[in-house]
């Protein structure tokens, strides 16, 4: 098999379940925003060397495939003619909890914070701010696809959920590799 099919060289491509969309479409966008920050977190994967980080990553990967399979469905796609979900796992609750438990565990081993911080620091910890941002655009993207076209709300909760977690990430990856925070202080201009 060909990994090109020349179906979208006139700017349509096929969603799941064979809806021919615009690329430009809203939902289109927000599942490219997915796969961008899926692309990203591997990024940060290749300059991090914690296990249990890696592992959490992995996962995560994982489960943005899971989102953005479910992002590229419409709604009316999700089920086939048989009463079966077209898509073999969706995201619940379950992975939003994971994040959480995730963040408190990081959380508990960082000083709290007193000010905003600049999103730098050593490779891994700005590889992981910059993924937050992408993040939060793939969250923005469903928003603004659910205004038009019913999106499943853990979708975007997850999303919401996994950019505080980059967040909290970030700063944790700084102090196992001993990166000082810096901070945005209004009074130290």
């Amino acid at each position: 098999m060909k990994i090109y099919t020349k179906t979208g060289d006139k700017g349509q491509t096929a969603l799941y379940g064979g809806t021919r969309v615009s690329k430009a479409s809203a939902r289109v966008d927000s599942y490219g925003n997915i796969d961008e920050l899926n692309s990203f977190i591997g990024i940060s994967k290749s300059h991090i060397e914690d296990e249990e980080v890696l592992r959490q990553l992995k996962k995560i990967q994982f489960d943005l495939f899971t989102v953005g399979s479910e992002a590229a469905t419409p709604v009316d796609k999700l089920m086939l003619a048989n009463g079966k979900s077209r898509l073999p796992i969706i995201i619940s609750e379950t992975e939003i909890e994971e994040l959480e438990q995730w963040m408190d565990a990081f959380d508990e081993k960082l000083e709290p914070l007193q000010y905003f911080i600049l999103p730098d620091g050593g490779k891994s910890a700005t590889f992981l701010h910059a993924a937050r941002t992408i993040c939060r655009r793939a969250e923005r993207s469903l928003v603004f696809l659910n205004e038009s076209e019913e999106v499943r709300p853990e979708l975007i909760k997850y999303l919401n959920r996994l950019s505080d977690y980059l967040f909290v990430l970030a700063r944790y990856v700084s102090k196992l590799n001993n990166e000082p925070e810096e901070y945005w202080n209004p009074n130290e201009r």
